[in-house]
């Protein structure tokens, strides 16, 4: 990827990785070269099984791990190379929400000074100015003034949420990670927080990259889908491509799992059943991490690990079954 932004683009990852290490010589290789081009205003879903890299990858994209190598270009600045104000602006940029709405709330602080916080890092308002921001912004997620006053053992899981997006929103920010900000909360609740985090995005422009394995909401929110596997993106595209023409065979796997609300309908429904297990990250296959699992393996996939091509316009798909010729050899073929 060239070290440039498109004017429409907020934040790049080039060759992002993020590793671990796992004892004395053995490393995880968290997020394994990662490349993502995120639009200003879209939401970006990044799926996949749980232990692909999904959090990990959100978490170094906005600078909560340290990259261990690669390039991350937030509005054309490289916030590796930021200091002082740079970085301090940078921060209020781009924000979080948790995937636990109750771990992720100090007990002892009341909801009020929890919104506030950071307004006393980034925006240093007067304490009447804070207070009317706080009741201002517990009305945008759905809640009345009086919460502000409340302990978080004192809501439910949705309010707890609602609490946390308030939170995020509380510095004015540009970008936003959604950590599986649903995946905690009860079926009945999880569409109310989509719903309003869709609506958020449409007064206030925000970007989300929104993290799931509930491909169902992701398809409801996403503009475009990011799929990872074992640390590594394996298929790039809009939302509606991915869902009726998915590519690599991992995606056309976690595609044909999703639940059909008609029964008529599920019943003929064609399934695809992975076979054995996800591999360990610490010994993860060589070349294709795919290929114990795929139905399409060849000996090409153990040579070389493929890498992420633009098969279409806009669709990008790391699978040798789209290589002309499998370069064998290059980009991957000595991991073990």
């Amino acid at each position: 990827m060239q070290e440039t932004m498109k004017n429409d683009e907020i934040l790049v990852a080039e060759d992002l990785c993020k590793y671990f290490k796992a004892g004395r010589k053995q490393v995880v290789k968290a997020v394994d070269h990662v490349n993502i081009r995120m639009k200003r205003g879209e939401t970006l879903g990044l799926v996949g099984e749980s232990g692909c890299g999904k959090t990990t990858c959100g978490r170094t994209m906005m600078k909560l791990y340290e990259p261990t190598s690669g390039k991350i270009l937030f509005e054309g600045k490289d916030i590796s190379k930021l200091h002082g104000k740079d970085l301090l602006s940078f921060k209020k940029d781009v924000q979080i929400i948790f995937q636990d709405p109750y771990a992720s709330l100090d007990p002892r602080m009341t909801i009020g000074e929890i919104i506030s916080e950071g307004m006393d890092v980034h925006l240093h308002i007067s304490k009447e100015e804070k207070e009317n921001r706080v009741t201002d912004l517990l009305h945008k997620v759905g809640l009345n003034a009086e919460y502000a006053n409340r302990f978080a053992h004192e809501l439910s899981g949705g309010q707890r949420q609602r609490v946390g997006i308030a939170r995020a929103l509380a510095v004015e920010p540009k970008f936003i990670v959604c950590d599986e900000p649903i995946s905690a909360l009860d079926v009945s609740i999880q569409a109310q927080v989509v719903n309003l985090l869709m609506k958020l995005q449409r007064e206030l422009g925000l970007t989300y990259l929104f993290i799931s394995h509930d491909l169902s909401m992701v398809k409801h929110i996403s503009d475009r889908v990011c799929v990872m596997y074992l640390g590594s993106v394996v298929e790039l595209t809009d939302t509606e491509t991915l869902y009726n023409e998915p590519k690599h065979p991992y995606t056309q796997a976690l595609i044909s799992a999703i639940p059909e609300a008609d029964p008529d309908t599920g019943n003929t429904k064609d399934r695809i059943k992975l076979e054995g297990e996800v591999p360990s990250p610490l010994n993860p296959p060589s070349g294709c991490k795919f290929r114990t699992r795929c139905r399409f393996a060849t000996e090409a996939c153990a040579k070389a690990a493929p890498k992420l091509r633009e098969i279409a316009p806009n669709h990008f798909v790391a699978c040798h079954l789209y290589d002309e010729v499998p370069e064998a050899g290059k980009d991957g073929a000595e991991q073990k």
